[in-house]
């Protein structure tokens, strides 16, 4: 229910007072063509991923179909929608319920997906923001804003939400480290969890690993970036912003709520308005995207859902 409720207020202070009959004209006047070349970006990242648990699962001595990792991965973002996180859980249990994969190691391989993809997204943030410090520093100068005058652009409410999200991602980390320790009094739970981490050491293929997970993050960033050209005030702001906004959105959506709902729509807005996106056009920039994102993960969720349905049916 908290990230529910997390969630919802965020949105609320975000879009209180907001013009909803603009948001009606953002959707008439946005081109549909971008938006629906960004599609099978969004379709590639969960494919990617799916293939990717695959190769985790099996130096494990677990087998399962291609399809049903992929498929698992599809309803398992779904999932999330309505409870954040528990997709993580659920796509493992898929697994079990269709290949008799173990969940204990099922569950391990995710920890180790999400270690690896915060190496990944550390290393972008570094490398963008190194290379965009440049671009920060002219526009500072160009306007004569200094960081100071733009951070007191934030109401006190703004400095509010942020505080909640990062003492909300510091509780979620307790709660998580302290679940560990509660494992590890279980030997045999915790033996075959550190097995599901340390599968990444078996991997057969290396190349095509790298290259899934490469191509899991290449395949969110363009799913995000192909949206810019939706809209005439995003539009040329050009590929290296799109990316730095899409590494504080990334990071923005830890915050467990269904999405990112609230801290991405938060972050995205806040980041267009340093490239000079006026704020109500980056808020519904935020909304506009994040909807129909939402809807596709959902259409990808019950389709996955769907496929598994008739995988199980045609095997009985």
């Amino acid at each position: 229910m908290f990230p529910f409720v997390l969630g919802g207020v965020i949105l609320y202070w975000m879009y209180r007072g907001f013009n909803w009959d603009e948001l009606r004209e953002g959707f008439s006047e946005m081109n549909w063509t971008w938006m629906i070349l960004s599609f099978p970006f969004g379709i590639s990242a969960q494919v990617f991923r799916g293939w990717r648990w695959k190769q985790t699962l099996e130096p494990l001595g677990e087998h399962p179909t291609t399809s049903n990792c992929i498929n698992s991965v599809l309803v398992s973002y779904a999932a999330s929608l309505a409870i954040p996180r528990i997709g993580e859980v659920s796509r493992c249990g898929i697994l079990k319920r269709n290949d008799g994969v173990s969940f204990t190691k099922a569950i391990g391989t995710v920890l180790t997906e999400r270690i690896i993809d915060s190496v990944v997204v550390l290393g972008i943030t570094v490398i963008t923001f190194l290379i965009q410090l440049p671009v920060f520093l002219s526009f500072f100068r160009r306007t004569g804003t200094s960081f100071t005058g733009f951070l007191s652009r934030f109401s006190a409410t703004g400095y509010w939400v942020t505080a909640v999200c990062i003492v909300v991602l510091v509780a979620m980390l307790v709660v998580l480290l302290h679940k560990l320790q509660l494992m590890s009094k279980v030997k045999d739970i915790f033996g075959k969890l550190m097995e599901g981490v340390m599968s990444v050491k078996k991997v057969k293929n290396v190349p095509l690993f790298i290259f899934l997970t490469l191509g899991i993050w290449a395949s969110y960033f363009l799913h995000f970036y192909f949206t810019f050209f939706c809209f005439e005030y995003t539009s040329e702001l050009g590929m290296m912003a799109a990316l730095v906004i899409f590494v504080v959105g990334s990071i923005a959506v830890v915050v467990p709520t269904p999405n990112g709902a609230g801290p991405w729509h938060f972050a995205v807005k806040t980041m267009l308005m340093l490239y000079g996106v006026e704020a109500a056009k980056g808020a519904m920039f935020a909304l506009i995207v994040h909807t129909i994102q939402t809807l596709l993960v959902i259409a990808l969720g019950i389709y996955g859902m769907l496929a598994l349905n008739l995988t199980n049916k045609q095997k009985s």
